[in-house]
């Protein structure tokens, strides 16, 4: 090959590579914007959504997409401008204005100033009472992504810290994970409830307390009390718990159980009714039923005239006993033959924290009444809500499908 040619074929590779390169650069510039329209494109699948911002992240080198943003993203009915403010709040991108051309090929100043407006509003974050973490099961994303996409968009509006739970078998963790005391103790109690026997399947979804414990790295203290997590509500000193209690360790006596449980818990326990009935309540927890406000205030599902004597003497003991508020919120009874255990119409299974309440909503009547109340009993609080319909159908709502952690 002769000196010439060489330099020919140099030549040629040299300016074939500055033209790839100078297509390339304004292929670069264009992606984004051709990318965050296919990523908009509702016929396109959850999956094929993400391998799409996998690929934008590619692209941000100087302003990454988070792992967990990316793994949790699901459109729903959204439009370009508003996932792609979405991207900018989640992972803390500015709208500037050349990240405005990129995505959308034209200016928005008025996304800058909504951006800071916001960022402002939400510093410091929620958490002046010291950090809270939300846990929720892996399965909840797996098996309701809309519905689970919709409940971290609020907790990423107020700062929240959120995580996921390894090696469950069903969404609802408050039940099978330990307690927290106010101290800041950890108890992990028997989890064999009566509910999830006679039959196969809900026996297999049960999840073992022991195995969670070791694969997610938590330090508890093992109790042989048969007890779920959902039927414990601890406030200042106070724990209710629903008699359900005594029948799941029927081998116990009924006061010694008390005093051991007001030990491990360091709390004053108030035993509530809960329907004697699985087939009226399958659970009988007490997060199905009442709520506190404070020590002094619980709120709970109506009181109604027809129910039953047991229950209405028991619950009423109880107020009288340890001098209670009790203040009534609507409630209703779904009924659907595919779901017998739907918990749908219960509004005091809400998730809460530290200056924050996301309450479910059911698109019914009772709703704004129920949210109205919540509000004048929490004023101090955020109140968010949420339609959560699809889980509440399976038997449980967002304080069932929650375990907060005070740090």
């Amino acid at each position: 090959m002769t000196i010439e040619s060489i330099i020919g074929i140099t030549s040629g590779i040299i300016g074939i590579g500055g033209f790839l390169f100078a297509v390339g650069q304004t292929y670069k510039e264009l992606s984004l914007a051709k990318s965050l329209e296919r990523l908009t494109n509702k016929n396109f699948s959850t999956k094929r959504h993400r391998r799409i911002l996998k690929w934008m992240n590619f692209r941000l080198l100087g302003h990454p997409i988070s792992q967990k943003y990316i793994q949790d993203f699901v459109l729903s009915d959204r439009g370009k401008e508003a996932v792609f403010m979405d991207i900018c709040e989640k992972n803390n991108i500015e709208p500037t204005k050349e990240m405005c051309v990129k995505f959308l090929k034209a200016d928005m100043p008025k996304f800058r100033k909504e951006y800071q407006s916001k960022k402002k509003m939400l510093t410091p974050s929620l958490n002046t009472k010291g950090e809270q973490i939300v846990y929720m099961s892996e399965l909840l994303k797996e098996r309701y992504p809309e519905t689970c996409t919709r409940l971290l968009q609020i907790l990423d509006k107020y700062h929240v810290q959120y995580d996921w739970i390894k090696g469950t078998k069903d969404i609802w963790c408050r039940d099978y994970m330990p307690v927290q005391t106010e101290s800041g103790k950890f108890f992990q109690f028997r989890y064999e409830p009566s509910y999830l026997k006679g039959k196969k399947e809900w026996e297999d979804s049960r999840s073992d307390v022991k195995d969670i414990c070791q694969i997610n790295k938590i330090d508890a203290i093992f109790s042989d009390i048969n007890l779920d997590g959902g039927n414990v509500l601890i406030c200042d000193g106070r724990a209710i718990i629903s008699d359900r209690l005594f029948s799941e360790n029927s081998e116990r006596d009924k006061d010694s159980l008390i005093k051991e449980l007001a030990k491990l818990l360091e709390c004053e326990i108030i035993i509530i009714p809960a329907l004697k009935s699985q087939e009226e309540d399958m659970t009988g927890h007490a997060d199905g039923m009442v709520r506190f406000v404070d020590r002094n205030t619980i709120i709970g599902n109506e009181r109604r005239p027809n129910e039953y004597k047991y229950m209405k003497d028991g619950l009423q003991a109880a107020i009288d006993k340890f001098n209670l508020t009790y203040i009534d919120i609507p409630y209703f009874e779904d009924k659907d033959a595919k779901h017998p255990y739907s918990a749908i119409g219960i509004y005091v299974n809400y998730l809460e924290l530290n200056d924050l309440i996301i309450v479910p909503i059911f698109n019914s009547k009772e709703d704004n009444a129920a949210v109205e109340i919540i509000k004048k009993a929490f004023p101090n609080k955020h109140i968010e809500t949420i339609n959560y319909n699809d889980v509440a159908k399976e038997g449980g709502l967002l304080n069932c499908t929650t375990w907060v952690v005070n740090k």
